[in-house]
């Protein structure tokens, strides 16, 4: 599928796309990372990843900045779910409670977001990653600027 096909696709389109499809072609921080796309709807995203050693903060625990860019893309992917074709958006705001260390050992990260709000200027969700065993590791909200199609 080219990029302007790509371009034509609502959010929700896309989104599902990317599930489906999983370009590995397409740079992204997904790909770095390993997401996975587990569920898509409207206005909700689940994504998981399992982590490594490359994940490791000084103390030995995953570093916090996996679990914030897990989170900012389960919600801001779920923004992504709500939009017509053309239409974008960026965060403009991300704020990260972090309950406990994850481990680097393979175990299975799971984020899930929830949009909040959609309005014509701006949009809000919420998301939480969870271990294996279902405990919280990490919640947030975030605030996104959308941005109306170009040209």
């Amino acid at each position: 599928m080219s990029t302007t096909d790509l371009a034509a696709m609502t959010g929700l389109e896309l989104m599902r796309w990317v599930q489906r499809e999983r370009p590995a072609d397409i740079p992204s921080i997904g790909r770095l990372l390993g997401m996975r796309f587990d569920e898509v709807d409207h206005g909700r995203i689940v994504i998981s990843l399992d982590t490594r050693p490359d994940f490791a903060n000084p103390l030995g625990t995953v570093h916090g900045g996996i679990a914030a860019t897990l989170l900012d893309s389960v919600m801001a992917c779920a923004v992504h779910t709500t939009l017509p074709a053309g239409v974008s958006y960026t965060t403009l705001e991300l704020k990260v409670n972090y309950i406990r260390a994850a481990r680097t050992d393979g175990q299975t990260l799971t984020a899930e977001g929830t949009v909040i709000h959609v309005g014509r200027r701006a949009a809000t969700a919420e998301g939480k990653v969870l271990d294996e065993q279902g405990k919280l590791i990490a919640h947030a909200t975030t605030t996104c600027i959308i941005l109306p199609p170009t040209g």
